[in-house]
């Protein structure tokens, strides 16, 4: 398993496990407990997932059968036979004891599949994946009680059943009775699975593909509304990036002055650079003698949906789906114009976009074939579906449960998937329940000083090489173009 900590699991150099206790006996006549087990139902999701899959596949391989070039040759030589196999392949996939209305895949495949959704039929597969994504939903709500009150439970309900209509109302009611943060950090644990969900039952029939890769484990490369694909994107977000030296104003300037090598530290320095394009190279003589650099990349601005500056939510969409986006080439310049030499270790640190785009430029040939990197520190980012070049990089990710945005890449607490072994996640609750301060790099320095100081010090240890004498700390604005 892969070395992750928090409330439900034990990492590197954690507590063992307590001794079991025995069950309390529950006196005769009283109603057995509600025990319900997060992990059965994860395991029964994967169990219908599979299923769907499965019957999603039969479906097209079934249908590219019927309407192959060997299939017409039969009906040429065998009328007879081709009719009565057709006639079974057509039951097959219509009928509601078999696939019920199963044809997928192909010209003809794809429009029998849009046809059936627009009116409204309900495949087998879709009924499985649908179950599937409930059990992931109730799987959620032991962790996350909040998903299991009545107005949560509510909207939840209703997308499972598909009613749109009272899905609004109930969230309407759920942002009245909670306001509108409280309302989004509630649903938050099960966004991607209520998103797939409105895929999978909408009239829409170009936008299923979303849902399917959710219910796969992987990352969506299309929008769950309109089927958008990500290639739309690097239209959206075109700039080839630039990188300015600047200065550091008189606050900057004081944090900066007493930065160390501390995973606290850092996540301050990004928040003091802020999300108007700022980035930071540092340089450091550490006690090895060596000469090393940490990049320090913040997150995104929100108050524009794209803006001069890398850091917009245009650039975070796409640094979720690609990895050739203008935040990184931006950064790579910046790496070129900073003169780091060709073969440099170097660590890079990001908050939430800086996050992604950090591991978008460790799964950068280029960058990784010219400089060392060690380790790739993230901070709120959903990066569970990215990998970095060199195999050798030490990937290690700080995730506030209560944060929405590290769930953005299909990895929800209800997930059956996992990291790789070599990753090190660490999870936790915290006091910061609403989003977005849930999300805000204060809000992860407050908790890595406070109770969960092991955190602090595992990160801390796991990069002490970079310990030593700061000798340089370059600040860059970075552009569009």
């Amino acid at each position: 398993m892969p070395a992750r900590e928090g409330p439900d699991a034990v990492g590197d150099g954690a507590a063992p496990a307590a001794a079991a206790v025995p069950a309390a006996r529950v006196p005769e006549g009283a109603p057995a407990p509600d025990r319900t087990d997060a992990g059965l139902l994860v395991t029964a999701s994967v169990l219908l997932a599979d299923a769907a899959l499965t019957a999603r596949q039969s479906g097209a391989e079934l249908t590219g059968a019927l309407f192959s070039r060997r299939f017409g040759l039969e009906v040429l030589r065998r009328p007879g036979w081709a009719l009565g196999t057709a006639v079974t392949c057509a039951r097959a996939l219509t009928s509601p004891s078999g696939l019920g209305f199963g044809a997928n895949g192909g010209l003809i495949g794809e429009l029998a599949r849009m046809a059936g959704s627009m009116t409204h039929r309900r495949p087998a597969k879709v009924a499985m994946a649908v179950d599937a994504f409930a059990l992931r939903i109730k799987a959620a709500a032991v962790e996350h009680p909040n998903l299991d009150s009545p107005p949560a439970r509510r909207v939840t309900d209703a997308m499972v059943a598909g009613n749109r209509l009272e899905a609004l109302r109930a969230m309407h009611a759920l942002t009245e009775l909670l306001g509108v943060t409280r309302a989004l950090t509630t649903i938050s644990p099960v966004i991607m699975e209520l998103l797939a969900l409105l895929g999978l039952l909408d009239e829409n029939p170009v936008n299923d593909e979303f849902s399917w890769v959710t219910l796969a484990g992987g990352v969506p490369t299309t929008d769950p509304f309109f089927g958008l694909p990500s290639s739309v994107l690097k239209f959206l977000n075109p700039g080839p990036g630039r990188a300015e030296r600047t200065e550091p104003d008189a606050i900057l300037a004081k944090v900066l002055a007493t930065s160390r090598n501390d995973i606290v530290s850092y996540v301050g320095d990004i928040g003091a650079l802020g999300n108007h394009g700022l980035v930071l190279l540092r340089r450091v003589a550490c006690a090895d003698g060596a000469v090393r650099h940490v990049l320090l990349l913040p997150g995104t601005s929100f108050g524009l949906l794209s803006n001069s500056t890398p850091q917009d939510l245009v650039g975070a969409f796409d640094g979720l789906l690609r990895t050739d986006t203008t935040y990184t080439r931006a950064a790579r310049k910046l790496l070129l114009r900073a003169g780091v030499p060709a073969g440099s270790e170097l660590m890079i640190v990001g908050h939430s976009l800086g996050g992604l785009t950090a591991m978008n430029l460790a799964a950068d040939v280029e960058v990784s074939s010219t400089y060392r990197v060690t380790h790739v520190i993230t901070v709120g980012s959903p990066i569970d579906g990215k990998r970095p070049a060199d195999h050798t990089t030490r990937v290690i990710s700080l995730v506030n449960k209560h944060d929405v945005i590290p769930m953005l890449d299909g990895r929800g607490p209800a997930s059956p998937n996992d990291i790789p072994e070599s990753w090190v996640e660490l999870a936790w609750l915290d006091e910061s329940y609403d989003y977005p301060l849930s999300h805000a790099p204060q809000a992860y320095s407050d908790t890595l000083r406070g109770e969960p100081t092991h955190y602090r010090e595992h990160v801390n240890k796991l990069i002490s090489a970079y310990d030593g004498e700061v000798v340089g700390n370059q600040p860059y604005m970075l552009r569009d173009k």
